[in-house]
């Protein structure tokens, strides 16, 4: 057992909650760095950027799963909930990155992985040993129908359907993901207590708090499985059961803890409404969720389908989200992450204005009101990558679906990989670019997936190397959000909603109002800004301050990609 990081439960100043003046870092362990040369990252090699990670600032880290897995889902098909996968390290390795972060005064978030196991858990072979094993209830098990047909007509999240007829018992077992990936049944209240149990096993270790993968689903509408007909079509498959599964598991596991751990629902498909529920504190569910309205908007029927960019639709769903949770709850702020490609590629201009368009992002981002979240490499502006066949890639989603569309539908296979090298996950998962070096510094073998080309220029030795750093202008927003009651806890007001290219807001508390001007487009921006600047004091920007006679201090041209930080 080691000692928790020993941030009060809230800010002294305020009386908010810690996190509301706190900025979390994801690492994608497999990828972030590796220790031993075998190409995997892995505990050793977080470890040795600790430093890193508290010179840039950042409040805690969130793990990706490190716990034993068959890898089918890169560690989101767990085998066992109470060890560490070999290729990642140990148990005793995994309580000294909790000392050596505790040191630096930076928490350790888990990935808590609990919609489902991998078929390999010790739970999964009990239950699909017979029909009569104890644990049979502990995961979603029915007949066949009449036809032989699955239970319903839901569809998994990889492509082809959620069900998977098992031939020992002939019953089909529900999995939302890979078929390696069944769904558990929380309607037992075994598993509650069991999920429960190795959760306070965690928190007892002085892990602190836990990102709750897909958690949302954990309740399923019973009447659909069990339904007269198959259930067909999209949506959410979240059942009203959700609330009273989080209630259980916060007095359960997160009572008398002293508010001091973080707990993130990641919850595909709900609103805004959902959320005031989720978060509210009286309701004692979770701290907060992370939501995924802003990223889908430039989707088609599936992720893989690419629609145009729109910044007028980015900002008025933020915008709905800021406004939904103003009085109650509160927000997670993400652009990037495991799931998602890289967003200086996908909202950004990723060549000749990459910084300008890295660090207006950063501003934008950090200074809405809730939690930011950087995803590792985001903070040094690394870009997506084009592998030039699908051979390259790694993820089971990007593989499912070209392998779907172009055997099953007959897609034109130079189409289909187009969209995945644009919204494929590995453009997230590619190494961290540390430095020059071959593999980036990442490792002295061959990494499990390629290094992106360009870390021969984007890379962290550069970019700390350079006068226009990502890494500092991040290392800045987190200090002011650390600093400044406005960043942290400040009304939001979208302004000018409907331009294509100006993303403003202000950030109000007392007295002090904050003004962002971003100008996210290729071209100058010479329209009139939505208020007169000439008297603000102007706190941070992304480019130098411009001598231009023709641009007036009470209206400056913003030059492509630039983003200014005013206090009026």
């Amino acid at each position: 057992m080691t000692t928790p990081a020993t941030t009060p439960a809230t800010t002294p100043a305020t009386g908010a909650s810690w996190w509301t003046s706190a900025v979390v870092y994801q690492v994608y362990p497999r990828s972030f760095a590796d220790s031993d040369g075998d190409g995997i990252g892995d505990l050793g090699g977080i470890r040795s950027k600790l430093d890193y990670l508290a010179e840039l600032g950042v409040d805690a880290v969130w793990l990706s799963p490190v716990y034993p897995s068959p890898q089918h889902d890169n560690g989101y098909d767990i085998s066992d909930y109470q060890d560490i996968e070999p290729v990642f390290g140990s148990l005793a390795e995994f309580d000294l990155l909790l000392v050596e972060a505790h040191e630096r005064g930076i928490k350790i978030v888990m990935d808590l992985v609990v919609n489902h196991t991998s078929d390999e858990h010790a739970w999964f072979r009990e239950s699909r040993s017979s029909l009569t094993n104890p644990k049979r209830d502990w995961y979603w098990w029915r007949k066949p129908q009449a036809d032989g047909g699955p239970p319903n007509g839901w569809g998994s999240a990889f492509s082809g359907p959620a069900w998977t007829l098992d031939p020992a018992t002939d019953e089909y077992y529900l999995h939302l993901f890979a078929k390696q990936q069944p769904d558990l049944n929380w309607e037992n209240p075994e598993v509650r207590q069991a999920v429960y149990a190795m959760m306070n096993w965690w928190l007892d270790r002085g892990v602190d708090g836990f990102r709750m993968d897909v958690i949302n689903f954990i309740a399923k509408q019973v009447e659909l499985i069990d339904g007269p007909a198959p259930a067909t079509g999209g949506g959410s498959p979240m059942g009203a059961q959700i609330h009273e599964f989080l209630q259980e598991m916060h007095r359960e596991v997160f009572d008398g803890r002293g508010g001091r751990h973080l707990t993130v629902g990641e919850m595909p498909g709900v609103s805004t409404d959902d959320a005031l529920l989720f978060t509210d504190p009286a309701r004692r569910e979770v701290d907060m969720i992370f939501q995924f309205e802003h990223v889908g908007l430039d989707q088609g029927e599936h992720k893989f389908e690419v629609l145009p960019r729109s910044l007028t639709a980015l900002k008025k769903s933020l915008s709905r989200w800021q406004e939904g949770l103003a009085e109650t709850g509160w927000n997670s702020l993400y652009l990037n992450n495991h799931d998602q490609p890289r967003l200086v590629s996908r909202f950004g201009n990723d060549t000749s204005l990459r910084y300008e368009s890295a660090t207006l992002w950063a501003l934008v981002l950090h200074l809405h009101r809730g939690t930011p979240y950087i995803y590792q490499g985001e903070e040094i502006g690394m870009t997506n990558v084009r592998f030039d066949s699908i051979d390259d890639y790694r993820d089971l989603e990007s593989l499912n679906h070209f392998r779907e569309a172009v055997e099953e539908f007959d897609l034109d296979p130079g189409t289909v990989l187009a969209g995945v090298q644009t919204m494929g996950r590995d453009n997230a998962r590619t190494p961290m670019q540390w430095d020059a070096s071959p593999q980036a510094g990442f490792s002295t073998g061959t990494p499990w997936l390629a290094v992106n080309p360009n870390s021969v220029t984007v890379n962290v030795a550069a970019d700390l190397a350079s006068e226009r750093s990502v890494f500092r202008f991040y290392q800045r927003l987190i200090a002011l959000r650390h600093e400044s009651e406005v960043v942290a806890l400040g009304d939001f007001t979208l302004l000018e909603p409907d331009h294509d290219a100006l993303y403003t807001f202000t950030r109000s508390r007392g007295e002090e109002t904050l003004l962002v001007v971003a100008n996210a487009s290729d071209a100058p921006f010479t329209d009139l800004l939505p208020m007169d600047v000439s008297g603000a004091d102007l706190i941070l920007a992304n480019y130098p301050a411009t001598t231009d006679a023709a641009a007036p201090s009470s209206n400056p041209v913003l030059r492509p990609w630039e983003a200014r930080l005013y206090r009026l």
